[in-house]
């Protein structure tokens, strides 16, 4: 396991739609692992592979609800809403308020290639979509009506 460089903007990786994963190996856990090193490195919420240059529909959320490896994830169904302050990774010592579904629920497959079903709400179903999003190669900035530095 190794914690790898995170790719920031104006990289335009950020903004490419990811692959799907069709291959449960080696390459994928190491993937998973060295992503888990990484957002634990960096004490975020969360962390999407193309934010390590790799554009597989991969991601890692790591909030108090638990730890959470989701692969090819899908959101099927959203309700509610909540509005509030989201930053980023790739976007250092930015912050921006972002409205999100209050409670989610997600498909996706784990390490292995078993599917999962996740009801998660809150922060985490903000963490949730807010990675999902980095799959589609949308970033949180695109949703947010106004951008703050760290220190606003």
């Amino acid at each position: 396991m190794a914690k790898r460089l995170i790719v920031k903007v104006p990289d335009p990786i950020l903004t490419k739609k990811c692959r799907e994963v069709d291959k449960f190996d080696e390459r994928l856990w190491t993937l998973l692992d060295d992503m888990k090193d990484t957002v634990k490195a960096a004490n975020g919420a969360g962390l999407a592979a193309p934010q390590v240059a790799v554009l597989k529909r991969v991601c890692v959320v790591d909030t108090d609800d638990g730890y959470f490896e989701l692969v090819n994830p899908v959101i099927t169904s959203q309700s509610g809403e909540q509005t509030g302050l989201e930053g980023c990774l790739s976007v250092p010592k930015k912050y921006g308020e972002v409205t999100r579904p209050m409670k989610v629920k997600v498909t996706a497959l784990d390490r292995f290639g078993k599917e999962q079903k996740y009801r998660v709400e809150g922060f985490t179903a903000r963490a949730f979509c807010h990675e999902i999003d980095h799959l589609d190669g949308i970033l949180y900035t695109s949703k947010c009506k106004q951008l703050l530095d760290e220190q606003d």
